[in-house]
């Protein structure tokens, strides 16, 4: 029996995302200590900051709706940082394999709940409490505010390291697409 639309599953629906995850990896891999400390302005996010809050923010943000594994890596950043998300980003930004550990944790958290759930799924909601207002939050908002989220501050990364003289393909004039739509055969002439 064919699967109905409600049925397919959300790594299908945001296919490339880990694509886009493999780009932040790559960019950020081979980062000297000196790489992640920079910072346009005083003030502003370093590299490494920026790069640890991607991670960090999607880990609490599949927190915030309930998601399967997102309370296993608060519990493991609590108890390595303690409770403090800024503490967890400081501690992370100045070193590029601990940052890369926690893309690919916090990766494995959302694909791992992408391919559990389905298009029926998105409209799942949970209560979120904002400036006195209660909210219902879909996972819709979540997957999408969390999708950009990785977008936008990828796309800082690239600015960052391309004032540093360092270029990343992956995100820049590829733009984060490691996965090529299918060939097409020639037409017959």
């Amino acid at each position: 029996m064919p699967e109905t639309t409600d049925q397919v599953s959300l790594f299908t629906v945001f296919e490339g995302w880990d694509g886009y995850n493999a780009s932040l990896i790559r960019a950020i891999a081979p980062r000297s200590p000196e790489e992640l400390a920079f910072r346009p302005a005083p003030g502003m996010r370093s590299v490494g900051e920026i790069a640890a809050h991607i991670a960090v923010g999607r880990i609490d943000w599949f927190r915030r709706m309930g998601a399967p594994g997102s309370m296993d890596l608060i519990v493991q950043l609590t108890s390595l940082f303690g409770p403090d998300e800024m503490a967890w980003i400081g501690a992370l930004a100045g070193d590029a394999a601990r940052i890369v550990e926690w893309l690919e944790a916090s990766w494995a958290m959302v694909e791992a709940n992408l391919r559990r759930w389905t298009v029926a799924d998105l409209a799942v909601s949970h209560r979120q409490s904002y400036r006195g207002t209660v909210y219902a939050v879909s996972r819709q908002w979540v997957i999408w505010r969390i999708l950009s989220h990785d977008i936008q501050h990828g796309g800082q990364l690239t600015i960052m390291l391309w004032r540093q003289g360092i270029e990343i393909p992956d995100l820049g004039d590829l733009g984060g697409h490691l996965t090529e739509p299918p060939i097409v055969a020639a037409e017959p002439a």
